[in-house]
């Protein structure tokens, strides 16, 4: 089995990616959303691999993170989670987060997860509950939403943009499509009208984006 893969990054797509080792192209999926951590095309990068071996589909998982790969290997455990699914839930939430989640049966949040409804979460609860203990847990009582908006606000430099992702993670939507709508509305007026921009004026552009 593929344990690692170090090569160069040759392409990076929605929910996969490229590496190129020795000459030989391998396809690895990839938490979309998760790409800000990549290096740039061209350059190298280190990925943890699970190998997912099926009757039809010989599959890659890549992580940058080990605690990811462990996470994603639980998370396979879970009566109903396949690989896309347990791929689609790390996209949306660190494992620290999940962790948390988990262990305080915050159904919440776990439903704001893409592709998790209800039964999903609370099947996730039931059966890694006393399994997430050996990731670190989030500090004190801050939020799903407050612990995510810490590490998105870094890739707005314009105050407003770091504000709007704040309030759009607090109304719920996922720091995925929260950052990815704001990156859209900032391309759309510019750099220079960018920084310009009320913080109403943006959330509204941004929340019409996301209808």
């Amino acid at each position: 089995m593929i344990a690692s893969l170090q090569g160069q990054l040759a392409h990076r797509g929605t929910d996969s990616l490229i590496v190129e080792v020795g000459g030989v192209g391998y396809e690895v999926f990839f938490p979309g959303g998760r790409h800000e951590r990549l290096p740039v095309l061209g350059e190298t990068v280190f990925l943890y691999i699970q190998t997912v071996v099926r009757e039809d589909s010989f599959s890659l998982y890549g992580f940058l993170d080990p605690a990811e790969k462990r996470f994603f290997l639980l998370l396979l455990g879970v009566s109903g989670v396949g690989p896309r699914l347990a791929m689609n839930i790390l996209a949306g939430a660190a494992p620290d987060l999940l962790s948390r989640a988990i262990a305080t049966d915050d159904i919440a949040t776990l439903k704001k997860l893409p592709g998790v409804g209800k039964k999903t979460a609370e099947r996730l609860c039931l059966e890694l509950k006393d399994k997430v203990d050996f990731f670190p847990a989030v500090d004190s009582r801050a939020t799903w939403a407050s612990r995510a908006a810490e590490g998105a606000t870094a890739e707005f430099a314009e105050p407003s943009f770091q504000d709007a992702l704040s309030a759009l993670l607090n109304l719920g939507y996922l720091p995925v499509r929260a950052r990815a709508a704001l990156a859209e509305v900032r391309r759309q007026l510019g750099e220079e009208k960018a920084a310009t921009v009320a913080l109403d004026e943006l959330l509204r552009l941004t929340l019409r984006s996301l209808a």
